[in-house]
């Protein structure tokens, strides 16, 4: 069989059995399964099916994962974050278009405590998306923010994407953690800007009213007691990465043992809140384990039916600029990401991928991060854009797809934007997993 007929039948395997419902990491391994039974010998590649899966997951790089969702989902669960979110908004009250900068804001902070998009979404649209109706403000200006935000938090470290990826790559954790603070600080930046341009040139689409005013001594207060101590958490973790005082898995233990300790201080730890955040913490962990051995597996098949070796030839050898070859690579990535959630996309596209970033002689620190950038698109990408739909789900009664499709188009072209801005000037990227040591 040639590598192209290989390659074509196992995604339309794929994608039938994504097609009939089974979930992503079950339908890799069926596929997985029916290629080792092919080209490793019958029954016996099963053997090395096994060990396949063993070495992909038995990995000390992989600590960090469990470790941050269940510091996220202890944060959440404690109600650590909504109270964050609170003193955030009582620093907020002069600016143009006040909720929606919320929604960016909240969602920055969101992202460095969970790194779960939906999640972010879930809890922002169900809090501010009724005031924002409330206060007449224009769905697009309501919905579209509170959908931006929730891809902030695959953009800010802590991400479990970002360790995923760089697993999967074969790259620095702790360098494409620290990598990804400025295009995350650079996009929540154009996303705020973009709000208060457009609120004080259709002040309609976000109408002003009056606040509560909030004495400033108690804001500085409640920002001491409420706001700055989670965020020396976070402040912390990224420090010790990248300092080099603790390896990613040591900074992950330590952060999720402070947010107990804090948990506990504000008196919020209690039973309810450890089942529900463990809960949490192990299902989403089984969940990306899973997807990553079938990866593994995929990665050798590519390998051993001389796929990989084929695509990285073809690519070396187009009549075409590298850049248009990473563009090409981006668009398959956007394609992608209209269908199915980001942890697959990376599954699918870095085996085939990364020997070709190689070929090229690109930093795969500034490739991969160039993809969480649009992994981070894929969220909020009609039609199936998973926040899009989470949005459906906590959105007014009257919000059509059609509508949460609309809003969320000006911040589909914001990550463009960024994206651009990344490839043209790679030491936006580079700079500061430079700097480390």
């Amino acid at each position: 069989m040639e590598w192209w007929q290989f390659l074509l039948l196992f995604f339309v395997g794929l994608g039938a059995l994504m097609a009939v419902g089974l979930p992503v990491a079950i339908a890799f391994l069926l596929v997985n399964l029916a290629g080792v039974y092919y080209l490793w010998g019958g029954v016996s590649g099963f053997n090395q099916l096994i060990l396949s899966i063993d070495s992909s997951i038995s990995t000390f790089v992989l600590v960090p994962v469990p470790m941050f969702i269940l510091m996220g989902s202890i944060m959440f669960y404690s109600g650590i974050a909504q109270r964050m979110i609170e003193v955030l908004d009582q620093w907020l009250g002069f600016v143009g278009g006040r909720l929606s900068v919320l929604a960016i804001g909240a969602g920055a902070l969101l992202g460095t405590l969970t790194g779960m998009a939906m999640g972010s979404v879930a809890m922002l649209g169900s809090t501010l998306t009724p005031e924002m109706e409330r206060r007449g403000y224009a769905k697009s200006m309501s919905l579209g923010p509170i959908l931006a935000s929730g891809g902030l938090a695959i953009l800010i470290p802590p991400s479990t994407l970002a360790i995923v990826l760089a697993s999967l790559g074969g790259f620095s954790v702790a360098k494409i953690l620290i990598g990804i603070i400025v295009p995350g600080i650079l996009l929540a930046i154009l996303c705020i800007g973009y709000i208060v341009i457009r609120a004080t040139l259709r002040p309609q689409d976000a109408p002003s009213y009056e606040t509560v005013r909030v004495p400033f001594d108690q804001r500085l207060r409640d920002a001491a007691l409420y706001l700055v101590p989670p965020m020396c958490v976070v402040v912390m973790i990224i420090g010790l990465i990248f300092f080099g005082t603790a390896t990613p898995t040591e900074a992950a233990a330590i952060g999720t043992f402070l947010t107990f300790v804090l948990a506990a201080l504000y008196r919020r730890l209690n039973w309810q809140v450890l089942i529900k955040g463990v809960t949490q913490a192990m299902q989403l962990s089984v969940m990306i384990l899973i997807i990553l051995t079938g990866s593994a597996a995929f990665s050798q098949l590519l390998s051993f039916s001389g796929v990989t070796g084929a695509i990285t030839g073809l690519a070396g050898d187009l009549p075409v600029h590298p850049l248009v070859l990473l563009i090409l690579m981006q668009l398959i990535v956007m394609f992608l990401g209209m269908f199915i959630e980001q942890t697959s996309i990376v599954l699918v596209t870095i085996p085939i991928f990364l020997p070709i970033v190689h070929q090229m002689g690109w930093d795969p620190i500034w490739f991969g991060i160039i993809m969480m950038v649009n992994l981070e698109m894929a969220t909020i990408t009609p039609p199936f854009g998973l926040s899009l739909f989470v949005m459906k789900g906590i959105a007014p009664r009257n919000t059509t797809m059609g509508d949460i499709y609309r809003a969320a188009i000006p911040f589909i072209l914001i990550n463009m934007l960024l994206m651009g801005i990344m490839i043209a000037m790679p030491d936006i990227v580079l700079w500061l997993p430079n700097q480390m040591n």
